[in-house]
């Protein structure tokens, strides 16, 4: 890839940019910065393990969250520590365990309660 500069960033930040897993990145990605260019190519033309990535995982955390419906947090309550496959993930969601039940129960309860706080005070600074 490149030299560090004020122009490049950690392979770390460019996986979380590309929402993908960097332990499952090939080498030479982990191992050298990555230039901005070099960012938006990847986004605009991604290469083949990329495309595989991003289609079979494994995912981050937070993708693996948002496909199950839940929390980060949930993910740790439910036992879940590493990063997931897709085919995992839909395994679980056609399993449906009992703590992703109540995980995406609970999930949807906070989703709605910030709804209804942020209509909440909308309301509030239109009558002030």
């Amino acid at each position: 890839m490149s030299r560090p500069n004020a122009q490049s960033m950690k392979p770390a930040t460019a996986a979380k940019k590309l929402d993908v897993y960097l332990p499952a990145t090939p080498a030479e990605f982990q191992q050298n910065p990555i230039t901005r260019a070099e960012l938006a190519t990847l986004q605009e033309n991604p290469p083949q393990w990329l495309k595989d990535l991003r289609k079979n995982g494994p995912h981050p955390k937070n993708l693996v969250a948002a496909k199950l419906g839940i929390s980060i947090a949930g993910l740790a309550r439910g036992g879940v520590v590493d990063a997931l496959t897709t085919e995992q993930i839909n395994q679980l969601l056609e399993e449906k365990p009992d703590w992703l039940v109540a995980e995406r129960e609970s999930y949807q309860n906070v989703l709605r309660e910030e709804r209804r706080l942020k209509s909440l005070r909308a309301e509030q600074a239109r009558e002030s």
